[in-house]
């Protein structure tokens, strides 16, 4: 493991450059670079009035880039902006060259800068040199990537609270606790078990296990924060020609399934994102649940259930306007009632199943998919039951990789809870090894330490130029 401080000092003192906006049309392109010759490479490039290098720090001027063959020609007409470290978003010299939008203006001035000296940033490496320089921890750089890729106002709202450093605080608070337990115990190793007072032993014992309880709290944000970073794996499934394509439809409000008549329709599964009530959900259409000679089509009823199996949330249709068969009875006695919703459809037909006909416990909304009826209750039924609450409002929570990290010390804790539970004694060693180790996780959950392979392994999931 390297610490930060070691982490940085072994960086290179290059200077780095990037396009920092979207390809495509728009009003404007940015061109960022950072690093110790970023004026000198700005100095080089620009044609104005004001050399970069003598801006004063959080100030802009307004002129022209020329390319890098040394030419008068100017390539585009700029706003070059300066902003000097510490105070910058890297704690390095930066200068961001604000072009017209459009592809080929941007990639001319990064041409320019690179050919001046400076080096392609790689994926994330602005983040990443502003996490090594101090300015945010590895929770909050991690909230940066969320926030850019955030499909919903719940998921950018959660994304924002992580980077204003509200799971950063939790995290040093449990930390900082535990090294001071840890500490305590290192102490006491130094002492005879009959030298201790009994007083010492329960102390111990009741803040190991204050530490645990806390990171119990923190593992229990995880599913929320799964929802919202991944988005919820929402299954539509039911028998041949029941409306489930038509149902998928309706949710995403255009046609992406086929809708016929006939059954067998979707024979394999069909995925797509949408967002409902703030929840971001990855809708999947499956084929029709029958016995079948047809190859292709068991294959494709092997993938519903499959498929079924590992989502989040069920959604199972149902022709209301037949009886239950024996097979549907079976089926719905084995759905999942906290993951599972019934959608007694085609009711304008004339209902002859309803909610009484089904099983305690499990949630139903009746509906005429055809006629739109029932639509909005099922987007409400699905994100009650993939939030619980409503009304909660989005708050930072921890990723697959966070969750990993916090069950890795809770089991350390834990196990040093149960060595303290009858007193000290010779568990002393043990404990504190224990506690060597949940210190270790969460040193890297927040950043205090880390290998140089797993930090480039984070980073490279940003964009080029965050």
């Amino acid at each position: 493991m390297t610490s930060i401080d070691e982490l940085s000092a072994m960086s290179e003192p290059d200077t780095i450059a990037a396009i920092a906006t979207a390809a495509g049309p728009a009003g404007i392109a940015i061109v960022r670079l950072s690093g110790p010759d970023s004026f000198r490479i700005a100095d080089e490039v620009y044609a104005g009035k004001q050399k970069p290098s003598t801006l004063p720090a959080c100030s802009f001027t307004h002129g022209h880039i020329r390319n890098g063959s040394g030419s008068a020609t100017p390539v585009d007409e700029v706003i070059l902006l300066a902003y000097r470290a510490p105070h910058s978003y890297t704690r390095e010299d930066v200068v961001e060259i604000q072009c017209h939008g459009g592809r080929v203006c941007a990639e001319r001035i990064l041409g320019a800068v690179i050919g001046r000296g400076a080096r392609p940033a790689q994926p994330g490496e602005f983040t990443k040199r502003a996490f090594l320089n101090g300015r945010l921890d590895l929770l909050q750089a991690e909230a940066v990537a969320d926030l850019i890729s955030a499909r919903s106002r719940r998921s950018a709202e959660a994304a924002v609270e992580q980077l204003q450093g509200s799971l950063s605080c939790s995290f040093n608070g449990i930390y900082d606790g535990l090294c001071s337990l840890a500490a305590d115990v290192e102490a006491m190793l130094d002492f005879a078990e009959d030298e201790l007072p009994e007083a010492t032993a329960k102390d111990i014992f009741a803040r190991a296990a204050n530490v645990a309880e806390s990171l119990e709290k923190e593992l229990e944000s995880w599913e929320e924060g799964h929802l919202l970073r991944e988005g919820a794996p929402v299954v539509i499934s039911g028998k041949p020609n029941v409306g489930k394509s038509t149902l998928m439809n309706v949710l995403l409000g255009k046609e992406r399934a086929i809708v016929a008549d006939s059954s067998g329709t979707t024979r394999d599964t069909l995925e797509e994102s949408l967002v409902l009530g703030g929840v971001a959900v990855r809708l999947v259409d499956t084929a029709g649940l029958c016995d079948s000679s047809c190859q292709v089509e068991r294959e494709g009823v092997r993938r519903a259930v499959e498929a079924a199996g590992v989502a989040d949330l069920r959604l199972h249709v149902i022709d209301a306007s037949l009886p239950l068969d024996e097979d549907e009875l079976k089926t719905l006695e084995e759905l999942r009632p906290n993951s599972s919703i019934v959608v007694l459809n085609k009711c304008d037909l004339g209902q002859v199943t309803n909610n009484r006909d089904i099983p305690q416990g499990l949630l139903s909304v009746t509906t005429s998919l055809v006629r739109g009826q029932g639509v909005k209750e099922i987007g409400d039924a699905i994100s009650d039951k993939l939030l619980k609450v409503e009304s909660r409002e989005p708050r930072a929570a921890i990723s697959a990789r966070h969750k990993t990290l916090v069950e890795s010390a809770l089991s350390e804790m834990k196990g040093c809870c149960d060595l303290f539970e009858d007193g000290v004694g010779d568990s002393s060693i043990l404990a504190a090894q224990h506690m060597r180790v949940a210190l270790e996780c969460l040193g890297m959950l927040t950043g205090r330490e880390y290998s140089r392979e797993l930090l480039d392994s984070i980073f490279s999931r940003f964009c080029i130029g965050k």
